[in-house]
């Protein structure tokens, strides 16, 4: 019986998986990359100490949030010209934001060109 029950319950987890495979595949592209390039800006902005929350300063964590920005500059630069420019406007504007909100967060100042994401979009002012 346990046999049956592990094959059956295999059985479940390759249907589910399918059917999720099934729903990615429907959704286009763009949707994929701004979904990602949202969930980039979130995280950054945390990380930048922007949370609406009252100890949002403990939140912040600006080596991380080097990182993120600089992943979603990658991202919001290199499928700019696939997504459309009604997509990839919004998602520049997010950027520089965070990009302005990290340098204004951040103790050691940058050298132009070397702040989060820079290297994809050059210098931020």
């Amino acid at each position: 019986m346990t046999i049956d029950f592990m094959n059956s319950q295999h059985d479940s987890d390759m249907s589910a998986a399918q059917n999720e495979i099934r729903d990615i595949s429907e959704v286009a592209a763009v949707e994929v990359i701004t979904t990602a390039a949202v969930h980039l800006m979130s995280a950054a902005a945390v990380k930048c100490g922007l949370a609406d929350e009252p100890n949002s300063q403990d939140m912040m964590d600006l080596d991380e949030a080097r990182k993120l920005i600089t992943a979603l500059a990658a991202l919001v630069v290199t499928s700019a010209p696939d997504i459309g420019n009604q997509h990839a406007r919004s998602l520049r504007d997010g950027l520089r934001s965070l990009q302005l909100a990290f340098r204004e967060a951040s103790v050691i100042e940058d050298a132009p060109g070397e702040g989060p994401g820079e290297k994809f979009t050059g210098p931020v002012r």
